[in-house]
């Protein structure tokens, strides 16, 4: 599913139209995302957590010389799902 299907499937069950439905998609996004920047976790309880962990800097490998590469530490976005979302999916 892509952003265009998951609007379309948001209208259809929220009986909203396909713009609305866009904008607050848009919303959600741009609100995680702020939310995610500023340090804080985004808990949708059901459904899952959204959270910043830091990944630190490591010793990698260029695949096509095997020269040993610094990778830099970063912030990465991680996603745990919830209980409800995953009993639903099994």
């Amino acid at each position: 599913m892509n952003k265009q299907d998951l609007i379309s499937a948001m209208a259809a069950n929220a009986d909203m139209t396909k713009e609305q439905a866009g904008s607050a998609l848009e919303a959600f996004i741009d609100a995680t995302t702020n939310a995610l920047k500023n340090g804080d976790d985004v808990r949708l309880l059901g459904f899952g957590n959204f959270q910043v962990k830091r990944r630190e800097a490591r010793m990698g490998r260029n695949p096509q010389t095997g020269e040993a590469v610094q990778i830099k530490a970063a912030n990465v976005a991680s996603f745990k799902v919830g209980k409800a979302l995953k009993d639903a999916i099994n």
